[in-house]
């Protein structure tokens, strides 16, 4: 195996367990955090405490709040983005263009409604760009538990940058030259998983409440709304049927450590927004994403009525109740 140098841009729950795993692999990691009180602080007790206080980091993985540094480090290597979705275009164009880079957020940027490889192509940054992506949750690939992942880019070579980082006994990563099916994947299960937490919520309220077959309602035709938006968009079906589409959309809609699941689970008691985000502490994408995910939805003339449902709870204009007697309340037609 050839060692790689690699720069790990976020210092979050995500970005730490893959900086874990690439060095564990045997390359040249740098991670990087903004907050160099707490870079130190991982420094000296070689543990991300905020993130995954359970994870070790292994003795070779450098930590700098230096951004500059971090980026020369991988000038010939690779670079991950490891930010929330707010941040991924301003640390995109802090990168040289000729950088390798792949990143690791889900979503849609908020106000302007781009995917990453949109705000890369705003840009201009060429084709060495491309997205990691699939069902993961950070602390299980930080614990070296089986995890299989899917990089796309239109290019393949850059693909292939991320199996050599990235690939080995616990943590399998496949190849996509489909960038917008695997963020549209990305982006709309979190929302999705919303809508079951909600359902999940609700099971115990009473005896005609949802239950387990709701459940499997909402992640089926959760899957078709993600379909129809990711063909508007220029997505291949296949990529639906993958890692990025349904099986990312099964684990964060039914795992106990999704933050978005949570966030349903929270509304079905009848907590207001602002109180469930201060409760989990950390991001949830879906929350932010959702109206963006309706609007883009919208603009494409494609009909997302689990997604609308959840958009009108999250702004208070339903209740959790009421938004699955809306869903369930809608006409029939054929599937």
């Amino acid at each position: 195996m050839t060692t790689m140098k690699i720069s790990v841009l976020g210092a979050g729950a995500w970005g730490t367990a893959l900086a874990i795993q690439a060095t564990h692999a045997g390359h040249d990691v740098k991670l990087w955090g903004r907050d160099a009180a707490a870079i130190g602080q991982m420094r000296a007790s070689r543990r991300n405490a905020a993130y995954l206080p359970d994870s070790e980091l292994p003795a070779p993985l450098a930590l700098t709040a230096d951004r500059g540094q971090a980026i020369a480090h991988a000038a010939e290597g690779l670079t991950v983005i490891a930010t929330p979705m707010s941040g991924l275009r301003e640390t995109l164009a802090a990168l040289p263009p000729t950088h390798r880079t792949l990143w690791l957020c889900k979503g849609f940027e908020a106000g302007s409604g781009r995917l990453g490889h949109e705000i890369a192509r705003e840009l201009q940054l060429g084709r060495r760009v491309g997205v990691l992506s699939g069902p993961s949750f950070a602390q299980e690939v930080a614990a070296g538990r089986p995890t299989a992942l899917v990089a796309a880019s239109e290019d393949a070579s850059l693909a292939q940058v991320a199996v050599d980082a990235f690939h080995g006994e616990r943590l399998r990563v496949y190849t996509s030259t489909d960038p917008i099916g695997v963020e549209v994947g990305g982006a709309v299960k979190n929302v999705l998983a919303i809508a079951v937490g909600v359902c999940d919520g609700l099971s115990n309220v009473a005896p005609d409440a949802p239950g387990l077959n709701a459940r499997a309602a909402l992640i089926t035709r959760g899957l078709a709304e993600m379909l129809r938006l990711g063909l508007a968009l220029g997505a291949k079906a296949e990529t639906f049927m993958g890692l990025s589409g349904l099986g990312d959309l099964v684990l964060t809609a039914t795992g106990d450590l999704s933050r978005n699941r949570r966030v349903g689970l929270m509304l079905a008691e009848g907590l207001a927004v602002p109180d469930i985000l201060k409760r989990l502490g950390h991001v949830a994408e879906g929350v932010y994403s959702a109206p963006t995910v309706l609007a883009r939805a919208r603009e494409a003339g494609v009909e997302m009525p689990i997604t609308e449902a959840m958009v009108a709870l999250l702004e208070g204009r339903l209740r959790a109740g009421q938004a699955v007697d809306h869903l369930m309340g809608r006409e029939a037609r054929p599937e």
